[in-house]
């Protein structure tokens, strides 16, 4: 497909206002050393371009642009509006965010204004407009930056402007008060409502049970769903008023992968293309990481994105910020890449004096040299995207297996009171994803909702704890199976409908007829308790690297008791309970295809030797490689393909895999003629033969 820009973009947030002047031209010069072509500038400078209310100045930004134009610079241009200035929080105090506790915030802090403030959607919308007028067809500009990290950090807003407009989004939903108390199902509890004033937000000296739970499930699923559209019409209001002077330059912001608050397929519809930040926790696995490209590329429908923020270095939130080992952030970026990502842009150019962020790393540090190990591993990584960067512009991730991403069902399963506070939606994704990538399987994410058309291109779909099951769902999935699909879901799924509510008839609701089983209790472990899942066999304990290591399945948080209606045991509980014996993972012949249900939450082990059987029968293309080394394979339009074969671990790997025979390794030069030894953090990019 055509690339979104002409060259592969490298760079990221630069900050120069928050430097002497002159420091400007020195910074940009070390940045052309580090073969930097980019930066997104301009992202929290609210207040120095609207210095008050009626009053603009954009002389510093005007400096700024004129100097990366000059340097011949790409430039992702933000609108500034994600930190509100002081002036307009003094003068305009309903434009800040009040809290689950009642709480009007003051001045400080970012991604802090309220959405439906109409002060602050007028005035934000009038700023991205000016931004535009100013500097559309300006030489370099790639890409408008609205906003930054909607959600992050912020909270949802419960003011009386909040409150009112729910309202109004409660009554255009449900027509009539009759019609809302039989979704929240409003007589528990003597909650029924007779008065559209009745409604309050679920704030925590009302319905509110801490963030995410409530007395009535309805009210905190709908409140999400409001407050995620009123962030959505606050990014939509600035990317119009800045269509209104540039009809071509692409418009983004920039997602947070599994971020809980936004469900980023709706926003994905309405942004040109995908943009997220990429900050990895120290012990994050590298499936994980993995997992959450492949997300932000299926929220784009598959199309490259851009990889806009990651750290060169240290990440300044932890308890302990430990600096990346040499090549990490290497492996990193080439990670992304590998999984789709058309830039590779950092958080940040240079570190600031002051502020809480002066300890995360960057490529420019404190020291100013070019002679620290992280600005010359910068300049090392950004000589080779140069080189070979632009030859995988374009080029696509092309799956048959697809896994279901579903916002309401992680709202839903983490808002639930009972049967267990111990899940966490994208690791219950992650448990499926896993022994995917263990494999080297590509993975495409869509929603639940996806269309038949959508479904049928995939051999697989997985649907980990998809708890809501909205209208639709349940049949195209019966008619994908019976059409010759092969279709997995598990423990918690089908039990609620699109309300928030119990589907009358017995676990797993909708999903009953297709899954051929009845849940009939779901019993919930300790934390520290596990079941034994026998019957299971493959598997890492009898080795994709061929070893065996005494590793035995077992489940953990919840356990499903399974009567089959028509499905066949695959496995069972094992120890010395009373369901001890009874069906822990079922198959249901369905059509032409198969439903598999998984009654618990399997450790690594168990996963794999449940995963491995079907993914051998099935047509999908995998690769067994080292513990820790990972194949990803993108597509041009030509049908060349391109391998990427990295080492996550912090010790070297040999790698021996036919399909790099005879293929050109882009970042040696060399051909692949025998194994490959894959050094700490390693990295090769071959073009198959």
């Amino acid at each position: 497909m055509k690339p979104a820009f002409s060259s592969f973009l490298f760079g990221g947030d630069w900050n120069p206002e928050q430097w002497p002047e002159d420091t400007w031209e020195h910074d940009v010069e070390m940045l052309e050393d580090a073969h930097i072509n980019e930066a997104t500038i301009n992202v929290f400078s609210w207040a120095l371009l609207q210095p008050g209310e009626d009053r603009y100045d954009f002389s510093v930004l005007d400096r700024i642009v004129a100097l990366l134009v000059r340097h011949h610079f790409n430039i992702v241009m933000a609108t500034g509006t994600a930190a509100l200035p002081a002036w307009m929080v003094r003068n305009h105090p309903e434009v800040i965010r009040t809290d689950q506790e009642g709480r009007r915030h003051v001045f400080g802090g970012r991604h802090n204004f309220c959405p439906t403030s109409d002060y602050f959607r007028r005035a934000s919308g009038a700023l991205a407009g000016r931004l535009a007028s100013r500097y559309a067809g300006t030489p370099g500009l790639v890409a408008w930056h609205v906003g930054n990290e909607y959600g992050g950090g912020g909270g949802l807003c419960y003011c009386q402007s909040c409150a009112a407009a729910f309202r109004t989004w409660l009554r255009r939903k449900y027509g009539t008060v009759d019609s809302l108390n039989r979704a929240w199902c409003a007589n528990f509890w003597s909650h029924t409502i007779h008065d559209w004033e009745d409604v309050v937000p679920p704030v925590a000296y009302g319905d509110g049970i801490g963030e995410n739970k409530c007395v009535l499930s309805g009210l905190q699923m709908d409140y999400r769903r409001f407050q995620e559209q009123a962030q959505l019409s606050c990014f939509t209001n600035e990317r119009d008023a800045i269509r209104l002077h540039d009809g071509i330059t692409p418009i983004t912001t920039n997602l947070m992968g599994t971020f809980k608050d936004l469900d980023y397929f709706e926003w994905a519809k309405q942004m040109d293309l995908v943009s997220w930040d990429n900050y990895p926790g120290m012990d994050t696995p590298a499936s994980f990481t993995a997992m959450s490209h492949d997300l932000m590329r299926g929220v784009g429908g598959g199309r490259p994105f851009m990889l806009m923020e990651q750290t060169p270095n240290q990440q300044n939130w932890f308890p302990f910020c430990k600096v990346k080992r040499p090549g990490e952030v290497r492996k990193l970026s080439w990670q992304a890449v590998a999984h789709g990502a058309d830039t590779v842009q950092f958080f940040q150019m240079k570190q600031s004096l002051g502020g809480c962020e002066r300890f995360h790393g960057a490529v420019i540090d404190h020291s100013g040299s070019e002679e620290s190990r992280v600005f010359r591993e910068t300049a090392a990584l950004g000589a080779e995207l140069d080189r070979v960067g632009p030859r995988l512009m374009g080029s696509r991730v092309v799956s048959r297996v697809a896994i279901m991403f579903d916002w309401q069902s992680y709202w839903s399963l983490e808002g639930c009171v009972g049967p267990t506070a111990g899940f966490s939606y994208p690791q219950e994704v992650h448990r499926f994803y896993r022994p995917l990538f263990r494999r080297n399987v590509a993975v495409d994410f869509i929603p639940s909702t996806a269309s038949a058309e959508t479904l049928k291109a995939y051999d697989l779909v997985l649907a980990p704890a998809l708890i809501s099951v909205l209208p639709g769902v349940a049949e195209r999935l019966e008619s994908y199976v019976a059409d010759g699909g092969t279709f997995i879901t598990g423990y918690m799924a089908g039990i609620h409908d699109e309300n928030d509510l119990v589907v009358p008839g017995g676990y797993p609701g909708a999903l009953r007829k297709l899954t051929g089983v009845w849940v009939e209790e779901i019993d919930a472990l300790a934390p520290d308790e596990t079941i034994p899942v026998e019957g299971l066999t493959g598997g890492s304990g009898q080795g994709l690297s061929g070893r065996d290591d005494g590793s035995r399945p077992a489940g953990q948080i919840v356990a499903s008791l399974i009567r089959c209606e028509g499905a066949e045991s695959l496995a069972s509980y094992g120890g010395e309970g009373f369901y001890a014996g009874s069906t822990a993972l079922t198959v249901n012949r369905f059509g032409r295809g198969r439903a598999y249900f998984v009654g618990t939450p399997l450790d690594e082990s168990g996963m794999e030797a449940f995963m491995d059987p079907i993914l051998d029968d099935l047509d999908v293309e995998t690769f067994d490689t080292p513990q820790d080394v990972s194949l990803s394979i993108r597509q041009a339009d030509d049908g060349t393909r391109y391998a990427f074969v990295i080492n996550s671990a912090p010790s070297t790997r040999s790698v021996d895999l036919p399909i790099l025979k005879g293929g050109e390794d882009l970042l040696t030069g060399g051909t692949m003629n025998g194994p490959l030894s894959m050094e700490p953090y390693g990295v090769a990019v071959v073009r198959l033969a």
